[in-house]
């Protein structure tokens, strides 16, 4: 399957190669796919993180439709926990999702994050190249585990940190590592009133201790209320404005080109432990190579037996 007949096949072709992905991730069919998706990037990636109970399900519905209201097509990757008899995801996001099934320019796919404490599933990263590579707009929400949610900067070009009012997620923030995550801070339940204002002026707070800023940009802290849809079109402004500022100077393609050697170096240790990797020697990629391509090449010279 090739990525033009995904996208002339719709969501039940895409949904068959993530299948098809997740059983033989190292088939050199699944391989040469995930290569030509790497090469064609497309979409803007926005990974959701935060606390469980915030409200990060409820956010994802209004992004989406605000997205939609704007005529771009949504890709969305929903980590959540895992059932330790089946392994599967326990919530399933797209029960709580309100998006039109019969709309093909939505994709929700939900992840069991398994043993991982990252917050994102081990396949996450295959699938967001893979869907970046047909939507506008790849959203990944990950499962609310705390502090342990940092993995999604690894894969998103911009994430969002969300802070509920009065239950303590802004001290949470003010936390070493978690300030430093997000590109946007997101203040949930807006409607809450005084203690919405307060959790924005703490984490206000929190920035400012802690610089506030990512390579020239101000983390702006927004007030949403995604069940009366408040805020929503401020915030999709506020992405597509990071957006903008990662394009300039070719910082999002560095950025990329980072994520991309850091999470071959992370497949190699899941597959070969430590050992492996000082086998594997230089892990360091050349501008525009693709990974999945470079895994399978050290696959083959480590002894790894391919089921694909």
């Amino acid at each position: 399957m090739t990525l033009d007949d995904i996208r002339a096949g719709g969501k039940a072709a895409l949904a068959r190669a993530l299948a098809e992905l997740e059983r033989f991730p190292d088939a050199p069919a699944t391989v040469a796919l995930l290569d030509s998706a790497y090469a064609e990037p497309r979409a803007h990636v926005v990974g959701m993180t935060g606390p469980p109970g915030v409200g990060k399900s409820t956010l994802m519905n209004a992004l989406i439709a605000g997205w939609r209201g704007q005529g771009r097509t949504v890709g969305c990757i929903a980590v959540d926990p895992s059932s330790r008899r089946s392994g599967g995801a326990l919530l399933g996001d797209r029960t709580r999702l309100t998006t039109d099934p019969e709309d093909q320019g939505i994709f929700v796919r939900s992840m069991a994050a398994r043993d991982r404490l990252g917050g994102l599933a081990g396949l996450t990263v295959s699938a967001m190249v893979l869907m970046r590579a047909i939507f506008d707009v790849v959203l990944i929400e990950t499962v609310g585990v705390g502090q342990s949610e940092t993995d999604v900067v690894g894969v998103a070009d911009t994430v969002l940190f969300c802070v509920q009012p009065g239950s303590g997620d802004s001290l949470q923030f003010m936390k070493a590592g978690i300030a430093e995550i997000p590109h946007v801070v997101v203040v949930t339940k807006a409607d809450m009133g005084a203690a919405a204002v307060r959790a924005r002026a703490d984490v206000l707070g929190a920035l400012g201790l802690g610089g506030g800023a990512h390579d020239g940009w101000e983390v702006p802290v927004l007030m949403v209320s995604s069940a009366r849809r408040e805020g929503v079109e401020a915030l999709v402004s506020a992405i597509d404005g990071h957006a903008a500022g990662l394009a300039e100077g070719g910082r999002l393609a560095a950025a990329r080109h980072a994520q991309a050697e850091a999470w071959l170096e992370e497949a190699v240790r899941e597959r070969f432990g430590r050992e492996g990797v000082r086998r594997a020697g230089d892990l360091s990629l050349k501008a525009g190579a693709s990974p999945f391509v470079r895994l399978a090449e050290l696959s083959a010279r480590l002894g790894f037996d391919s089921k694909g």
